[in-house]
């Protein structure tokens, strides 16, 4: 079964273009090191020739799951987003109830968080967490070290 994930113009041609690299640039590579590798002699006791394979191999993995990824990848129209409620791409400013600490997090697909520019994964906890929320609601998210509760303070498009 297939997972559909949701992404932006520039998440999804940063995918297309890691695709691309992958197979326009590292795949000949990868090819062109075996071919050098199996020159050398006996293949039975070629340390270089298993290790040119086995990066061959893992580049076909990448590949593969990076094909697969994008078959399943949908762009989100964030025009059509409704602002009421936390959903992916919401620009959130939550308040932490513990301590008063405001915080703005975007809720992006999984490969597109980076927490040093405040995206985060829909799927991480407190993404989880924040889901389907209304301003002024709190929600308890279980984190490794207790539970914190967040309002949402502000819900946004970015």
């Amino acid at each position: 079964m297939s997972k559909v994930s949701y992404y932006t113009e520039e998440g999804l041609k940063k995918l297309r273009d890691e695709l691309n690299q992958l197979k326009d640039v590292e795949r000949p590579k990868a090819s062109q090191a075996i071919a050098e590798a199996r020159d050398k002699g006996d293949l039975s006791e070629n340390a270089e020739y298993d290790a040119a394979k086995e990066a061959q191999g893992l580049l076909e993995l990448r590949i593969a799951k990076l094909e697969e990824t994008l078959s399943n990848a949908r762009i989100i129209n964030e025009s059509e987003l409704d602002t009421s409620k936390v959903l992916v791409l919401s620009t959130v400013e939550v308040k932490n109830q513990a301590n008063g600490m405001k915080m703005t997090y975007t809720l992006v697909a999984q490969s597109e968080a980076d927490l040093k520019t405040g995206k985060i994964s829909v799927d991480s906890p407190i993404g989880k967490g924040l889901l389907g929320k209304a301003v002024g609601d709190v929600a308890q998210i279980q984190v490794p070290n207790g539970t914190i509760s967040l309002e949402v303070v502000s819900i946004s498009r970015s």
